[in-house]
């Protein structure tokens, strides 16, 4: 009996840590894709309506089929649309309006930072000294990957936006983890994703003003280091992959592994994103940015083997309301 459940263990940290880093590599191809729509004349506030608005029209079926949810969950599902979708994308655009984007997101990725203060002060669960060694090389390589020596700026609005982001970005991890209460089974989440895509969407509406959109730009095409591509081309890429994937996916890996552990792994956005710019927009890696990403990707290593995955407690995969429950009686956020 216990080789099976450290059977299960295994592969749910498995699974989990791979979906953390699809989350990862979808989330960090929304710049590369996005960069070239902004160049061709869109306003970057509406670059990220379209994006919402859009993926929120692709998730509309899930959030009917989950329509108890609205009654079940209500506070849940209007706190994820606010944080993990509106309010992260609002702070991190107006904050780069004001410092530097490495400055931004730098502080933005502090978040795996106030995970661990989540879970340590708050919910009052043990960190490891592993996973906290984890979250510093994994900020301290990011600062390296995005360079925030070059044009630092101490705008301090631009930096409350910056912190406003990773505070939101706190929130997305936190209400990712969320489980049922005892006796009850979880939310499902791709019910929380679709309608948090759907208040986002409403939020970012009265944000972006999308009614004074140059809309003849998604008719045309765009510059890609050279090579045209289609503006329609590049907005499907973000609205099915940089979000639809990066979110169901991200908040799958959650459940799976843990805030602090998968808000490491999401370190590796910044460095996957400056990976890809430098093959598809040519933007070319300096030694510092090399040696960053390097150290990030050993601080997510670390971190992901320090902590104990839920998964190791109860198959995450049966999704039985006993299981559930098991589980949230084991320290699932609340």
């Amino acid at each position: 009996m216990y080789r099976s459940e450290s059977g299960h263990g295994n592969r749910g940290r498995g699974v989990g840590l791979g979906l953390a880093l699809g989350s990862a590599v979808a989330f960090g191809g929304s710049g590369v894709a996005a960069k070239p729509l902004i160049e061709a004349g869109l306003d970057p506030l509406h670059v990220v309506w379209l994006r919402v608005a859009g993926a929120a029209l692709v998730m509309l079926p899930l959030a009917v089929r989950h329509r108890g949810l609205v009654r079940e969950r209500p506070a849940l599902l209007v706190g994820f649309g606010l944080l993990a979708v509106a309010g992260v994308q609002a702070c991190y655009f107006a904050s780069i309006s004001r410092i530097p984007v490495g400055v931004a997101l730098l502080v933005e990725y502090l978040a795996p930072a106030l995970v661990l203060g989540w879970v340590r002060f708050v919910q009052r669960r043990p960190v490891t000294r592993a996973a906290a060694l984890g979250v510093v090389l994994a900020v301290g390589g990011l600062a390296c990957v995005v360079e925030v020596w070059a044009g630092l700026s101490f705008d301090v609005l631009g930096l409350v936006l910056a912190l406003g982001a990773a505070c939101c970005q706190v929130g997305y991890f936190v209400l990712s983890d969320q489980g049922g209460d005892a006796g009850e089974q979880a939310p499902a989440p791709l019910g929380v994703i679709a309608y948090g895509l759907l208040v986002g969407a409403l939020v970012l509406t009265v944000v972006a003003r999308p009614w004074s959109m140059d809309w003849s730009v998604l008719r045309g095409s765009t510059d890609m280091d050279g090579t045209s591509v289609a503006a329609s081309l590049l907005l499907g890429w973000i609205v099915l992959i940089a979000t639809v994937v990066a979110y169901v996916t991200g908040v799958q890996a959650v459940r799976r592994l843990s805030p602090q552990v998968a808000g490491v792994v999401a370190c590796l956005e910044a460095v996957i994103a400056t990976v890809l710019a430098w093959v598809l927009l040519g933007e070319h890696l300096s030694a510092p940015q090399i040696i960053g990403g390097t150290v990030v990707l050993c601080g997510a290593f670390i971190a992901q083997t320090s902590a104990p995955a839920k998964a190791s407690q109860t198959p995450v995969a049966r999704g039985s309301a006993d299981a559930e429950s098991e589980l949230s009686g084991q320290g699932t956020a609340v």
